[in-house]
């Protein structure tokens, strides 16, 4: 009974689609990057963009802080205006912001959310908190779970689409989302409380760039009584979380800067099961209980845009406790997956228009589930040479290798090219080809359904875009990507009853074996603009076909279309705000033998905002305005109509 209760947990959270980095400069650092130098090697220009917002800094491009207008990859970027303008601790609303991306989540709020990019499983994206890998080493097939984060401590979002192991290794196959935890000005409070019995709050302190100091700590609690996680249910499924953050960077004078950060996330969700003898979903007594630790603390020596070099050591993991208060207190599965990391990244500018990025990394993970232990190591190097051409950096070309060895697989190659060109000011022109892999996870090579023979799982992603966009140093920009990802190796669970394959000796109940390719192609549109009279509008749309290839097959949970049209009005001097948010997504099926349809919805949010004082500010929103009746999983609900009401503060 054990097994199976497990095996059926462990499939409905697999199915779903299912900082290694210089630190970026904290809120409201300004930093300009020189694109011109004079004989003394003093900026004599800045390409006419003067001084630059830290907002247009990313660091999802090559590992080190960039412009995001100087990387021929498609990234998007979610700041701490964003995050707030969307309201809540829900972070699958504002992520639905992003172009490409697409949601699937077993209940509501807390329960186990996966991010789809560009077609690819959530277990096929890499996800960083801090710049520490936080892919459940653990998990079944070492994938991230959204519904173990929330709003209130993440400062930034960043999402880099198209196979990203490059820079970031193991893990970005489809594509790699960074958050930033919170460190304000100075002290915010904020706190809201509807739906269903939802009370959300958080708090934060800290100063930016005083006497080279920049430092915050912050705290967010989110409880609620929820609704039942099966649509068939009636039992309510709640959600309680407390988070806790801290990240600086101190100055130490000259070249020298130290930065350091750690987050601790515990939640207790309450979820639905498959009780027998029916063994289909229903509302049941268990609960999930997880803990998140990571941290990360490093040095990095700075002498310029052109020399600078960082060395770090990251910490993560996640622990995870099935209960069944039906039959005991005490939890019938565990799991503790952990993985410490030490990494080196350097960027040398070996003449006015040639850039050396280079690094390398060590990484040590273990999991346990109480029947498995196992750990592993890996080592990687990689170097990328940038050359930018044009007085005013108008076009630029990248290239590069990376050599990975893993304990268990061996070694993998991988190579990656993009580059850009300014047809015209306010146009660009750019594209990018890239090469990921993911290793097996730890539980896919040694638990009780583990294969030792599997190999890393590969693709090639191929994009060429158009940008638009009001000037250098503007936000405002649009752009459209063709896109196409083809993937092999794919790993996946094989039932081992009634079967004679020698691949299921001694595995009587299933093992894993690398038995899928898949391709997903399409069209990305993401941008925004404004309309006058205080009116904006934003737009964040794809088109994605995505197949298997052996079978011809749709790929489970992957919709074709999928959209959010945003619009806000901004009354006279900004006192007063209202906002709309309308989220489209096509039809789709639950399963690989595409014989569960799940239908299209359509979920309109609604949201106001009253600024009644420079320091302090009320604001509300409805929750799918109109009561959609959907599902992302089949079987599971989704939030109905909700009303929230909250308040925020700054001193």
């Amino acid at each position: 009974m054990r097994f199976l209760k497990v095996l059926l947990v462990s499939s409905a959270l697999s199915a779903l689609p299912a900082h290694a980095q210089v630190q970026r400069p904290v809120q409201g650092t300004i930093l300009v990057l020189c694109e011109e130098k004079d004989a003394a090697g003093n900026c004599a220009s800045s390409g006419g963009t003067g001084w630059l917002d830290s907002d247009r800094i990313t660091v999802l491009a090559n590992g080190m802080w960039e412009r995001r207008d100087r990387a021929g990859q498609s990234i998007s970027v979610l700041d701490r205006h964003d995050l707030e303008q969307a309201q809540g601790p829900d972070i699958a609303r504002a992520l639905q912001r992003m172009a490409s991306v697409s949601l699937t989540r077993n209940g509501g709020l807390g329960s186990f959310t996966g991010l789809s990019v560009r077609g690819a499983a959530s277990e096929r994206v890499l996800v960083l908190v801090d710049g520490v890998r936080m892919n459940d080493v653990a998990g079944p097939a070492g994938g991230f779970d959204f519904g173990s984060v929330t709003t209130g401590s993440i400062e930034r979002v960043e999402l880099l689409r198209g196979s990203g192991s490059l820079v970031w290794g193991s893990d970005a196959l489809g594509g790699v989302v960074h958050m930033t935890t919170l460190v304000p000005d100075g002290l915010e409070a904020s706190g809201e409380y509807g739906g269903d019995g939802q009370f959300a709050g958080n708090v934060a302190l800290g100063q930016v760039d005083t006497r080279g100091l920049s430092a915050g700590i912050g705290a967010s609690y989110v409880t609620r009584d929820g609704f039942s996680a099966a649509e068939s249910g009636t039992e309510d499924d709640g959600f309680e979380q407390l988070a806790l953050s801290a990240r600086g960077e101190a100055r130490l004078g000259g070249p020298v800067s130290l930065f350091a950060s750690a987050r601790y996330a515990e939640g207790e969700t309450e979820i639905d099961g498959f009780p027998a003898p029916a063994f289909t979903l229903a509302d049941t007594a268990e609960r999930q209980d997880m803990r998140q630790l990571s941290g990360r603390a490093g040095l990095e020596l700075s002498n310029g845009y052109d020399r600078l070099v960082t060395l770090s050591l990251g910490h993560g993991e996640t622990r995870r406790e099935l209960v069944d208060e039906a039959l005991s207190e005490l939890p019938y599965y565990v799991t503790d997956g952990r993985s410490t990391r030490a990494e080196m990244r350097s960027r040398l500018g070996l003449s006015d228009d040639l850039d050396l990025v280079a690094g390398g990394d060590w990484d040590w993970s273990r999991f346990t589930d109480g029947s498995s232990r196992a750990e592993t190591d890996s080592g990687s190097g990689h170097a990328m040479l940038a050359w930018t051409l044009g007085k005013y950096r108008n076009a630029q070309l990248t290239g590069g290798l990376r050599f990975d060895r893993h304990r268990d697989f061996g070694s993998a190659w991988t190579f990656a090219a993009n580059g850009y060109v300014e047809l015209d000011e306010g146009m660009r022109l750019r594209a990018a080809y890239g090469e990921g892999f993911k290793a097996p996870s730890l539980f896919q090579l040694h638990s009780d359904y583990g294969n030792a023979a599997l190999q890393p799982e590969r693709s090639r992603s191929y994009e060429v875009g158009l940008d638009l966009f009001e000037g250098r140093s503007s936000g405002r920009r649009a752009g459209i990507t063709i896109f196409r990802r083809d993937s092999s190796d794919l790993i996946d669970f094989t039932s081992c009853f009634g079967s004679s394959n020698p691949i299921c000796a001694d595995r009587p109940f299933g093992t894993y074996d690398n038995i899928g390719r898949a391709r997903s192609q399409g069209v990305e549109v993401e941008g925004g603009t404004a309309l006058g009279a205080g009116f904006e509008a934003g737009l964040a749309y794809a088109y994605i076909e995505s197949k298997n290839r052996d079978t011809g097959l749709r790929l489970a949970r992957r919709p074709r279309h999928a959209g959010t049209l945003s619009f806000d009005w901004s009354g006279p001097e900004g006192h007063i705000g209202l906002g709309a948010d309308l989220r489209v997504v096509s039809a789709t099926f639950d399963d690989t033998a595409n014989t569960v349809h799940l239908p299209g919805h359509a979920v309109l949010d609604l949201r106001a905002e009253w600024q009644v004082s420079d320091r302090f500010t009320l604001h509300g929103r409805v929750e799918n305005a109109w009561d959609e009746q959907y599902q992302t999983a089949a079987g599971y609900a989704t939030q109905g109509r909700a009303a929230f009401i909250g308040a925020r503060a700054r001193l």
